[in-house]
């Protein structure tokens, strides 16, 4: 079996809008987004976060983090797809195609 299947090999995407309407709202949304951030995620987008993750097992154990620190308010989406699916993805900044950030090749020592 290969390691590093791009079927294996799988994207979290965590997609939300939160409130921003008080100074609380401010802070949770602020507080949420450190959090994905201290997890491993990157922004794709202001209001998308991607983490890459060797195997869906893997991926299962963040999905759950982020689920431990969701805020108390807002709407918040969680998705995982495989790197295949993710390298599929046609992203545009305006009429220009753009390739997606990816991060380099993780190695996994033993």
């Amino acid at each position: 079996m290969d390691r590093f299947s791009e079927y294996r090999v799988m994207w979290i995407l965590v997609l939300f809008d939160l409130p921003t309407e008080t100074k609380k709202d401010i802070k949770e949304y602020t507080l949420f987004r450190k959090r994905l951030q201290q997890d491993g995620f990157t922004m794709f987008q202001f209001s998308i976060y991607v983490r890459h993750c060797a195997s869906m097992e893997n991926a299962e154990v963040h999905m759950k983090r982020v689920y431990s620190f969701l805020p108390e308010f807002g709407k918040v989406g969680v998705m995982c797809i495989t790197d295949k699916q993710f390298g599929n993805i046609k992203l545009f900044y305006g009429k220009k195609p753009q390739k997606p950030n990816a991060p380099g090749q993780q190695l996994e020592l033993f």
